[in-house]
């Protein structure tokens, strides 16, 4: 996702210019949907790594900026530093296993870190390394955080992780970003060649993690890149003749994210092999996203393809230069069911029915369900 934009006064435009590609070099209706809560004898401690679609506010934090209406608009009703107009995946995750929402990691007033920590953050990749905030900054802030929370811990702090860490739960949503960077200036041969540099990133994150004493990982491949409206709406402007499947999806983008996900399952499968005493559920996130867009109409949404707040009408309503939150766009009524919030991520409604059928196994390799974090 981008870098650049304004060095101050970030408007809503810049910040989407840090979290779309430009760079070269996881419910009162969600409740319901999720299900009955976890009996969990203790609240499990989790960490989450990632980008914009599980960030919880750390973008906002690390930049200064502030989400505005009408982001939080369907639960917070609040600035709260999510991409969304309400909850994500990982706090239906948070709500199943009856844990408090994840604090970012860079949010220095009003966190409490006893449940564990978010490291994702708006416009990650594995790649580059050491680039803010990619996936191996993210890992050694973990790091430091764990080396902290310990010794805070024994001198009496409250709001810290106590627990040995190996109990804990590692979520890690990472990997758009690259793909999508990537399209911006390779070919589809080029793209292909590259994802087993964004793979071995995870690799090595996973690695580091293990080697501090992490034993539970909670792993998502990454969704139909090709059905975000806004590789959508760009790629069909600069080429009107390229592939569409029959949802009106974007084939070579999301055919990428199909060969990104067969090597990264391929990967939790080396990795449980080598690491005997861990346990590793490879989550497939872009079945359970392309379900959501194939049946939409079953699961109760409009226009799937369509962005809620954005700018320009149909057929996806989305303008690079009218990102929501400018003036010039506009937001869907509330009533409205629309799967995709901004272009990008998706609305809290398609988020509580994709962390439903997400936490009911079906989509998890192996079928382990959340819950069984609750016991380790």
């Amino acid at each position: 996702m981008e870098e650049g934009g304004r060095k101050k006064g970030f408007g809503i435009s810049s910040i989407y210019s840090h979290i779309l590609p430009s760079y070269a070099s996881i419910l009162c209706l969600g409740i319901l949907a999720v299900g009955a809560r976890a009996q969990c004898g203790k609240k499990p401690v989790v960490f989450n790594f990632g980008d914009s679609n599980s960030d919880t506010g750390g973008y906002s934090a690390g930049h200064g900026v502030t989400f505005g209406p009408p982001f939080g608009r369907a639960f917070f009703h609040e600035q709260n530093g999510r991409f969304s107009d309400g909850r994500l995946m990982i706090d239906f995750f948070c709500e199943s296993l009856n844990a408090s929402y994840l604090s970012p990691y860079l949010e220095s007033l009003g966190s409490n870190f006893a449940n564990g920590a978010n490291f994702a953050i708006g416009g990650a990749a594995t790649l580059p390394r050491f680039k803010p905030f990619s996936l191996d900054l993210q890992v050694l802030q973990f790091l430091r955080f764990r080396e902290r929370s310990l010794l805070l811990s024994s001198e009496g702090y409250a709001n810290q992780v106590r627990e040995d860490f190996k109990n804990a739960l590692y979520i890690i949503d990472i990997g758009q970003n690259d793909l999508s960077a990537a399209f911006t200036y390779l070919s589809y041969e080029q793209v292909i060649q590259n994802i087993t540099t964004f793979v071995t990133e995870i690799k090595s994150a996973v690695w580091d993690i293990y080697k501090s004493g992490g034993k539970n990982f909670w792993i998502h491949n990454t969704g139909p890149l090709g059905c975000l409206p806004r590789e959508l709406a760009t790629t069909s402007a600069q080429n009107p003749t390229t592939d569409y499947d029959s949802y009106g999806c974007l084939v070579p983008l999301n055919n990428a994210a199909k060969e990104f996900n067969g090597q990264l399952r391929a990967l939790c499968e080396e990795l449980q092999s080598e690491m005997t005493d861990a346990t590793i559920v490879y989550i497939d996130v872009y079945s359970a996203k392309y379900d959501l867009i194939a049946n939409a109409a079953n699961y109760g949404f409009e226009k799937p393809l369509m962005v809620c707040c954005g700018y320009g009408g149909p057929p996806y309503n989305f303008n690079p230069d009218f990102l929501c939150g400018n003036s010039r766009s506009t937001a869907c009524d509330p009533g409205q069911r629309y799967v995709s919030w901004d272009g990008v991520h998706y609305t809290e409604a398609a988020n509580s029915i994709l962390a439903a059928n997400i936490l009911s196994s079906n989509f998890s390799t192996p079928q382990i369900n959340l819950n069984f974090f609750c016991n380790v």
